[in-house]
């Protein structure tokens, strides 16, 4: 096979806990630890936990919008972590994000051409003016939305078609990859289905790669081709959307797609109830850190991390049971 597109190796990030009427550093919060997967080109890779998981920093340190504490992030077969000046510049064009929250993240000030031609301007694309308003029309065209778009503000428009503009942006200078971090929970019911249908849309017709992150696990199987399972900074489970979806092999897994309605007969799987609340990432449990609410725990799992096992050559769990799934 060919290599990976994106090849992230035992990624960290630590955030300072900050105190006192001078404020230092009194510890920290794990909140990626040892993070391994790659993407591969035209591939949407599902990144799914709870909130406060970690998903999001994984994200935003893949961009270097959050600087990683350590780990490698190889790009094209250069590490991402090293790259400064003109080399990072040249990174932002080929790593795009798309934000989950559309009324934070376009300026209210600025029309949506001038919005769409920004990046545009940016990154010296595009240096005629009638050419980036050409482009900025076959952006809108390309999301769903028409040229007379262009004039209009942020606030006239609706969230659902907000986040059709932030797509855009993101697509405009023909990234290599795109992280979408929950592009659709900040949207009603009714328009998460079509900004889903446009994601998976572009996929086909673009080529698209992408990191998709969601806490919707129907979302992602949905979308993706495979899928990492994120639970306290690490992954617990990864591997194609049918192995993860079909045949989880990890209790956190198992618990995430209980509650999900199974398509083929439209009810619920059997219910798993998860006890207790995700420990603090200050003070993780050590061992296993699911094992204070999996239902599968036993003395072993408080003795050391568990290493990701294969369970065929696309799938692998970390869990040191071999009776779960």
């Amino acid at each position: 096979m060919n290599s990976p597109l994106l090849d992230v190796k035992n990624l960290q990030k630590r955030f300072d806990i900050r105190r006192g009427l001078i404020p230092r550093a009194v510890g920290h919060v794990h909140a990626v630890q040892d993070v391994s997967f790659s993407l591969r080109s035209h591939e949407v890779l599902g990144i799914v936990g709870e909130s406060g998981s970690g998903k999001t920093t994984i994200g935003r340190s893949v961009l270097r919008l959050t600087e990683p504490s350590d780990g490698e992030i190889i790009f094209n077969g250069k590490d991402v972590t090293k790259f400064s000046g003109s080399e990072l510049r040249q990174y932002r064009r080929s790593a795009q994000i798309i934000f989950q929250d559309p009324y934070a993240a376009l300026n209210p000030t600025m029309t949506i051409e001038e919005i769409l031609s920004e990046p545009l301007i940016v990154q010296n694309l595009i240096k005629d003016r009638q050419k980036r308003k050409e482009r900025v029309a076959e952006l809108l065209d390309m999301v769903g939305l028409s040229a007379e778009y262009m004039t209009r503000l942020p606030n006239e428009l609706s969230g659902g078609q907000r986040q059709r503009v932030v797509i855009a942006r993101a697509l405009a200078v023909e990234p290599q990859f795109v992280v979408a971090d929950e592009p659709v929970s900040a949207l009603d019911v009714s328009v998460q289905a079509q900004i889903i249908a446009l994601l998976k849309d572009l996929k086909q017709r673009l080529g698209l790669s992408m990191i998709f992150i969601s806490h919707n696990l129907a979302v992602v199987e949905y979308l993706a081709d495979r899928i990492a399972v994120v639970y306290l900074g690490r992954i617990m489970e990864i591997g194609t959307a049918a192995e993860v979806c079909n045949a989880p092999k990890h209790p956190y897994t198992i618990a995430l797609l209980s509650a999900v309605l199974d398509p083929g007969t439209s009810t619920r799987r059997q219910r798993v109830i998860l006890q207790g609340d995700l420990p603090d990432p200050a003070n993780p449990p050590s061992g296993c850190v699911f094992r204070t609410r999996c239902p599968y725990a036993i003395a072993d799992c408080a003795i050391g991390v568990p290493e990701m096992r294969s369970v065929s050559s696309t799938h692998a769990r970390a869990c040191i049971r071999d009776d779960v799934g």
